[in-house]
């Protein structure tokens, strides 16, 4: 029997009882059992953070003006208490340590509770966890991953309502035209902030797709790539061809990273 089986077995029972269980209950009972909810709060690259874990992983993340704020999100969303703490497990902050600041990478996979959301809605999460820090990628190229390449506008909307952000990046999804675009934590000033502190230079991010150029080639190589790509920022200027397609590029002879798997956004995409 899961975790979330039994937390969800007490929660219904303690429904069922003829007078209402009293207030604290439900965390008292799940709390002896070592199945309770904790969360802790961090700074982050702009601002505190309020980051909620239980012992499958980090359930959630956000910027709440307060612990008050935070705690009834956390209520509201899950069905259950959470208990604020001094400190994290180490293999959460290993985590946060290497998510939000770019830390000693943890080894294996990272600690993430996603089981509440739909199917799908995870494959997306999980993959945007693989963009490395640094680096952007576009809806279309989420999209292309999981298989679903025409689903670009839902797999925006799996991204928007990510609970987990800075740990899983989706400051780091892009629009299709390679624009910055919008983000649910601060919108666009916001997202820009994060990627500023990963290193990245936004207002070349911008200008490119306003020039039309979706990747950068290397006339050497003969391999294209996002431009955000760790083997595109070794293409000297020199030798660096914009290209406006994936289509372009095929023609040109160019061929595709293997890094970071450039793709063509589907027609109409979001």
């Amino acid at each position: 029997m899961t975790t979330h089986t039994t937390d969800r077995m007490i929660s219904r029972g303690l429904a069922s009882l003829r007078q209402p269980a009293p207030a604290g209950l439900l965390g008292a009972v799940l709390g002896r059992l070592g199945l309770d909810d904790a969360y802790v709060r961090v700074e982050g690259p702009i601002g505190p953070l309020f980051v909620a874990f239980g012992r499958q992983g980090i359930s959630l993340i956000e910027r709440a003006r307060d612990a008050g704020d935070f705690e009834h999100t956390f209520q509201a969303m899950f069905g259950r208490p959470v208990r604020r703490v001094d400190r994290a497990p180490e293999v959460i902050e290993r985590v946060i340590d290497a998510r939000l600041w770019g830390g000693r990478t943890h080894s294996g996979p990272v600690p993430v509770d996603l089981h509440e959301l739909p199917d799908f809605e995870q494959q997306v999460l999980r993959k945007v966890l693989e963009i490395p820090r640094g680096e952007v990628r576009p809806y279309a190229w989420v999209a292309a991953e999981v298989g679903r390449p025409l689903a670009v506008r839902a797999v925006g909307n799996a991204v928007a309502r990510n609970p987990i952000p800075f740990v899983i990046p989706c400051h780091r999804v892009v629009r299709s035209d390679g624009r910055i675009g919008n983000y649910g934590a601060g919108g666009p000033t916001a997202k820009r902030a994060v990627l500023e502190a990963e290193g990245m230079d936004t207002s070349e991010m911008e200008r490119l797709p306003a020039a039309g150029v979706r990747f950068l080639g290397s006339d050497t190589t003969r391999i294209y790539c996002y431009p955000s790509c760790r083997n595109a920022r070794r293409i000297s200027s020199a030798h660096r061809v914009p290209l406006r397609s994936a289509d372009d590029a095929r023609r040109a002879g160019f061929r595709a990273c293997r890094v970071c798997r450039p793709v063509d956004a589907p027609f109409r995409a979001a």
